[in-house]
């Protein structure tokens, strides 16, 4: 198996008759997805999505794939694939049509639908290609072939694109549910032809590489659903992602079944299930869906709230409820449905809610303790049956952390790919497919760009290094006034501290030592502005390392007179 080396430099002229692929998000992580791949000088890009902040990130509400080797060739851009209506694979969307408005996105009718209406709220409108499975469409050079494919979204494709020198198959994420709720299901024939005719290069989903089986049918929770609407006294409030129409789908069946009314809580949640209904995506029984103003005229055992928080996101709804931060307040018996995964890097956020919601007395039903979820993507039974019918020539594992990626390297080597021919790359690493052979090429920059309110890019991993010091320690300001003339102190230090954990009164101590050293520096000459803060620096946080054992922001100024 080829791999990458953290020492790959910048990849040479791709060699004439040849394909590009790179990856900007997506490996070595769950979410950010998006591929570029070229071929004669013009560009494809699969996919642009985000990738939600973990705890270290402070202050950040996104993150995107990074542009920068894209900037140059914005003009070479012929399409943007929409694989599917996730976030994790459209939010990026957006943020590269702000580079070039008018590059055109290739979509089923529901990820359109979604993306436009996300596009809406960016003021941009979009030139779109409504596509559906079966469809052939050539974009520039690109012979693009979408297949249907079964996800936790309806209407998720993948693609198999045909150039003069070889086709790509991109799966998106997918999986192999037999008996889906909308009768769509993976074309697991197409897939053998597209293999009879030769996939010289497959990128195939990896998040559940590691998991022996079959995924189970999302069907198969309605039964529990059933069982827990039955057993709930209060209210019951459940959270899901805003865009799993086949969950919301299942609870809204329960609910119309024991006689209770649905609100939809929160912008996102509102929005696409009246895109999903409104094109038929989901139906929904008359006057079964209230307006949560309405929510007052009902008994509590008459009430289903459906919300998104299921990943503990501080934000949503679902956290704001446990934070007692929210319109609805939590009450004892309660019950709450956490109807998803368990996003990686999102557990102690979700415990955190669950813990918050239990104390004020709710019953929460989550994946721990009841089948409320089902996941979206192949397990590793999947994938081998799934390898076996396409015989790809080559295989790049894609869309997953790294022990996904080499989990589904070896089920592809295991059903007969040349372990050669099979390539664990990671994000802004350059593969070629040339003469029908996959290898890495080298690397272009493919960093984390953070977007913090209105800002994109301008937070950088200083600015959360500061961040995080400044939650973890807290920051002192010193405030000395110095003679210009002799450099001796003749006002201060005044010295504050917030979130430290030192009282004021004890910086007492360090001021004789400020004294000292800005006299000594007076005596050798020392007057420049910079080196004096430095100094104020290195004297206070000595001092506070040697008695506290602590490391705080330190801010001093040193003003002039």
């Amino acid at each position: 198996m080829s791999h990458p080396h953290p020492e790959l430099g910048s990849p040479p002229k791709l060699a004439e008759g040849g394909l590009r692929v790179t990856p900007l998000g997506g490996l070595g992580e769950i979410g950010r997805n998006m591929t570029v791949i070229e071929y004669g000088g013009r560009l494809l890009i699969v996919d642009c999505g985000v990738l939600f902040p973990e705890e270290e990130q402070p202050g950040v509400d996104l993150i995107l794939p990074d542009f920068t080797s894209l900037r140059d060739r914005l003009d070479d851009i012929d399409g943007i694939v929409l694989t599917h209506g996730h976030e994790d694979h459209i939010g990026g969307v957006p943020f590269l049509l702000r580079e070039k408005n008018d590059i055109p996105l290739i979509g089923s009718k529901l990820t359109l639908a979604l993306i436009e209406a996300k596009l809406q709220e960016h003021r941009i409108r979009p030139y779109t290609l409504e596509v559906e499975e079966g469809r052939r469409e050539r974009i520039g050079p690109f012979d693009c072939e979408f297949v249907s494919v079964n996800h936790s979204i309806p209407d998720a494709l993948a693609v198999a694109i045909r150039t003069p020198a070889g086709m790509v198959v991109h799966t998106g994420d997918f999986k192999m549910d037999q008996l889906p709720l909308d009768g769509r299901l993976t074309d697991l024939r197409a897939f053998a032809r597209l293999g009879e005719e030769g996939i010289d290069l497959l990128l195939s989903d990896s998040t559940n590489a590691e998991v022996p089986g079959f995924v189970p049918p999302e069907r198969d929770i309605s039964g529990v659903l059933r069982q827990v609407f039955a057993g709930a006294q209060k209210r019951i409030i459940v959270a899901s992602f805003a865009s799993h129409v086949h969950r919301i789908q299942q609870i809204l069946d329960a609910a119309h079944e024991f006689g209770r009314r649905v609100a939809f809580v929160g912008r996102s949640m509102v929005r696409n299930m009246g895109i999903a209904r409104e094109l038929g995506y989901l139906n929904v029984p008359s006057g079964l869906v209230v307006d949560v103003k309405t929510l007052d005229d009902l008994s509590d055992d008459e009430v289903v709230l459906v919300c998104t928080g299921s990943q503990g996101e501080p934000m949503a709804a679902l956290s704001r409820m446990a934070n007692r931060d929210h319109q609805i307040r939590i009450v004892e018996g309660d019950t709450v449905i956490l109807a998803s995964s368990l996003i990686p890097g999102n557990e102690n956020a979700v415990y955190r809610v669950i813990n918050g919601l239990t104390r004020w007395g709710a019953n929460v039903v989550h994946k721990g303790n009841a089948r409320v979820h089902v996941s979206g993507h192949a397990s590793a039974g999947e994938l081998l049956y799934f390898y076996n019918i396409c015989q790809p020539k080559n295989l790049m594992p894609v869309h997953g952390e790294w022990r996904h990626l080499r989990a589904n390297a070896e089920l592809g080597a295991q059903t007969g790919v040349p372990r050669d021919r099979v390539v664990i790359a990671e994000d802004g690493v350059v593969v070629d497919l040339i003469d029908g052979k996959a290898t890495i090429a080298g690397k272009v920059h493919a960093g984390y760009v953070y977007v913090d309110g209105l800002s994109v890019g301008d937070v950088t991993e200083s600015s959360l290094k500061d961040r995080r010091i400044l939650g973890d320690e807290g920051i002192i300001s010193v405030f000395v006034v110095v003679d210009s003339s002799t450099g001796k102190i003749v006002g201060g230090p005044h010295i504050q501290s917030r979130g430290s954990g030192i009282d004021d009164a004890d910086f007492e101590q360090v001021v004789p030592k400020i004294d000292e050293a800005l006299a000594k520096s007076a005596e050798n000459g020392i007057a420049e502005m910079h080196q004096l803060q430095q100094l104020v620096r290195r004297t206070v946080g000595k001092w506070v390392s040697d008695t506290y054992r602590r490391r705080p922001m330190i801010l001093p100024v040193v003003v002039e007179v």
